[in-house]
């Protein structure tokens, strides 16, 4: 699994797989890239410092309240 960001558009790219994709969804601030079997290799998050925070501080309270 390789990561890459990208300071300038704010980017992260989370790459599972060399393969290259073959189909996209997107929801929200998140792309999900597909090979042709439906498995995904890449995951895109768009505003990546805005929704890592969210993602981060919805987990921590998760904690708190377990």
């Amino acid at each position: 699994m390789k990561y890459k960001y990208d300071k300038v558009t704010d980017i992260l790219i989370i790459e599972m797989s060399e393969e290259s994709p073959d189909f996209a969804e997107q929801k929200g601030n998140i792309i999900a890239h597909y090979n042709k079997n439906g498995k995904p290799i890449e995951i895109e998050i768009l505003d990546a410092s805005d929704t890592a925070s969210k993602i981060i501080n919805l987990i921590l309270a998760s904690k708190k309240t377990t």
